[in-house]
């Protein structure tokens, strides 16, 4: 497979390589796929979220705000407690 790159990122893997963090250039782009299919995964997984919640929210099922931030205060409250 044949990649073609910009000069500036064609710059930023030369450093990189040149960083000693890595051996090649080829080092470099799997990292950056590693990385950028991570950032996908994580991109689903909050908007399966949010979907959830707008179902969630068209039945109804819904929590007024001050109770729902009173809920987060106390899990804050509590994980808190555990830490100390």
């Amino acid at each position: 497979m044949n990649v073609s790159l910009t000069p500036e990122l064609e710059r930023f893997v030369g450093e990189k390589v040149e960083s000693g963090l890595y051996n090649n250039a080829s080092e470099v782009v799997r990292e950056g796929l590693r990385l950028l299919k991570e950032h996908d995964e994580v991109r689903l997984r909050w908007r399966e979220q949010i979907e959830r919640g707008w179902q969630e929210a068209q039945a109804g099922r819904v929590v007024d705000g001050p109770v729902a931030m009173a809920r987060i205060k106390q899990r804050v409250t509590a994980r808190s407690k555990k830490r100390t």
